[in-house]
């Protein structure tokens, strides 16, 4: 998909500082003209169409272009005056417009979901100061009919706006559409720390080496094997949890996403577990008795398992470079299967294996003494989370047979119902 940004003439970017003050201002830590194409291209844009005022020093527009973030993007630029009112303009660029492309307005803050569900438009919009999915004959068309049309979340910055709410307003979206209420519960208590740490060195898997920390101290309290230190280790393990939505949302408002930093979270989350899971049977241990060492080996024993399955299911329901799609592909998959008894049963209790929930029922269980149950129905849930997710990668994900005289090679060419979800 194309993408078209007009940058305005010198007169109007003088109105907010110098050119090169607005053009290069940092929003959570990435240039405004940087983020709103980066934008875009995380919604499907792969080629743009950049519409330079003369006058404008060309080396402020080449180190945006030399970002990072838009390598591998098809860029094209033009030097002349523009004003997407004017139909005159538009038939000068005309030869440049793909049938269909995206009005990208150059000061507009916005999120990739709002970008992709734009609506196309076959006629103009009511205001070119917001992003529009257009058809390239509205653009160069002489009708003056105007559609009144949604706006496309986001936020403008404008000379009189502040960079703060800009900031506040991509924080407060840098959740997953996916997210429950316990979810978006701790994303708000995370929100004041994510917007101090866009503007600092430290990387997403920094935050998540730093709830790992958190946790193994989580442990240690735990395994002391009284009331206090179990809730002190409860609560530290609150902390951690709390953590693991700041690295996530860290990551998406600064462009930090990345297949290791997936692989990862993952890999410290499951860690968290054991360590954690280790220190409350440490602790029942130390208080109750050896008759707690059964069940913490077979919660830890189901955690290893679980650990083992699930990563095999990763793998096979999701490609190498996109495993931040499995739990969405999974959930898709068991609701389309939703007349199965466990498909329906699983889609209604998983999430409470989820770190952002579970945080919150460890501490409920600790400080109302109920651990020992806790560390009785975890067993349970763990043993039988391996057990579930072998049972979905035989139904889901399991691959036909090789009929007799065939390659696996002519068999995989046709891939699976599921496989093309």
């Amino acid at each position: 998909m194309q993408a078209v940004i007009a940058i305005p003439e010198l007169s109007v970017l003088r109105k907010y500082a110098d050119a090169e003050g607005v053009l290069t201002r940092g929003i959570a830590g990435v240039p405004l003209l940087v983020r709103v194409i980066a934008t875009a291209r995380r919604a499907g844009v792969d080629s743009l169409l950049v519409i330079l005022p003369p006058g404008l020093d060309r080396s402020i527009w080449n180190r945006c272009a030399a970002s990072p973030l838009l390598h591998g993007l098809q860029i094209a630029c033009t030097v002349r005056p523009f004003d997407a009112r004017r139909h005159d303009n538009w038939l000068a660029i005309a030869a440049s417009l793909a049938e269909q492309f995206l009005w990208l307005p150059w000061n507009w803050v916005t999120h990739k979901r709002a970008l992709m569900e734009l609506a196309p438009l076959a006629v103009q919009p009511v205001s070119w100061d917001a992003p529009a999915l257009l058809e390239r004959r509205a653009a160069i068309s002489h009708t003056r009919i105007q559609l009144a049309a949604g706006t496309a979340d986001g936020y403008r910055i404008t000379p009189l706006t502040a960079t703060a709410a800009a900031e506040r307003f991509l924080v407060a979206r840098s959740g997953k559409p996916t997210d429950g209420i316990y979810s978006k519960f701790n994303r708000l208590l995370c929100r004041p720390a994510v917007r101090l740490l866009a503007h600092t060195p430290v990387t997403p898997n920094m935050v998540t080496t730093g709830g790992l920390i958190v946790a193994m101290i989580a442990a240690f309290l735990f395994a002391r094997g009284f009331y206090a230190s179990y809730v002190a280790g409860a609560l530290l393990f609150f902390l951690s949890g709390l953590f693991d939505e700041v690295d996530g949302m860290l990551a998406r408002i600064t462009f930090r996403e990345s297949v290791f930093g997936t692989w990862f979270e993952g890999l410290v989350d499951e860690a968290t577990y054991l360590i954690v899971f280790s220190g409350i049977t440490a602790g029942l241990y130390r208080e109750r008795g050896s008759g707690e060492l059964i069940y913490g080996y077979l919660l830890i024993a189901g955690c290893v398992l679980s650990v083992a399955v699930t990563r095999l299911q990763r793998k096979l329901a999701t490609a190498p470079d996109r495993p931040h799609e499995y739990a969405g592909r999974l959930n898709h998959l068991m609701e389309s299967d939703s007349r199965n008894l466990i498909s329906r049963a699983v889609r209604h209790i998983h999430i409470f294996i989820k770190k952002g929930v579970s945080i919150h029922y460890i501490l409920i269980f600790t400080v109302l003494g109920g651990l020992p149950l806790l560390l009785r129905l975890a067993a349970s849930g763990a043993n039988l989370t391996w057990m579930v997710s072998l049972y979905f990668n035989w139904k889901f994900f399991r691959r036909p047979p090789v009929p007799v005289g065939e390659t696996r090679a002519a068999i995989t060419e046709t891939p699976t119902a599921a496989e093309t979800l």
